[in-house]
């Protein structure tokens, strides 16, 4: 298995990320969008991807904001919200991952986890041809807004079953695609899903949704 650093490019900002390729990976290339106020180095997605690697998928993680950008949001905590701006990055590092050669021809999906699965959802929107599934965790679909009902790629929801306000959301933003989408509650999870077993539980339903659709 390749794990290396990287720098992704996109057209506003040079971001660190961490890509692994294993050595079977043909089954596609997963990229997380990491939640408000965390990074790549999330204890939670690095949990999920490795599921996806045994599983024969690539994983990339990488930061959505710059270190400074970094620095103005954890005084402000406005960037975490600025949708926009964060799928602008999803959607930059997509084409990144596009004009690598080793990772040419692996189908790609995204993994979306608070308000990165809004921005997700937002980037799927806009490459419609090239995101075969999209897995939100706890994820806030809602604030994805006019491009919710645009997305095409099948689209799991998952929501821990005493996170209250949010499962509400994805059960709304459920209704309002258009895509096949599924809400997974993890029963007894709360929103970070730290209860025993919930995880697991998180990693195994996103494993077999980027089973499904990547693999075709």
């Amino acid at each position: 298995m390749s794990e290396r650093a990287v720098l992704v490019e996109t057209s506003t900002a040079g971001l660190d990320g961490d890509l692994t390729v294993p050595d079977d990976a043909t089954r596609g290339l997963v990229i997380f969008a990491h939640g408000s106020g965390s990074s790549r180095r999330s204890p939670r997605n690095r949990a999920v991807a490795a599921v996806l690697h045994g599983a024969g998928m690539a994983t990339l993680l990488f930061d959505l904001l710059t270190p400074a950008e970094e620095d103005v949001d954890a005084r402000t905590r406005r960037l975490r919200f600025d949708i926009a701006l964060l799928a602008g990055r999803l959607y930059g590092a997509t084409g990144w991952v596009a004009e690598r050669a080793e990772l040419h021809g692996l189908p790609l999906g995204y993994f979306g986890a608070s308000t990165g699965a809004a921005a997700a959802l937002v980037a799927a929107a806009e490459r419609p041809d090239e995101i075969g599934a999209v897995v939100s965790r706890g994820g806030r679909p809602d604030l994805a807004g006019d491009r919710l009902p645009r997305v095409e790629a099948p689209t799991l929801l998952i929501a821990g079953g005493r996170d209250s306000t949010v499962l509400e959301l994805n059960r709304k933003a459920a209704a309002e695609m258009k895509a096949p989408a599924e809400l997974e509650i993890v029963s007894g999870a709360t929103h970070l899903f730290e209860e025993p077993g919930a995880l697991e539980q998180v990693a195994t339903l996103a494993r077999d949704w980027f089973t499904r659709y990547l693999s075709g």
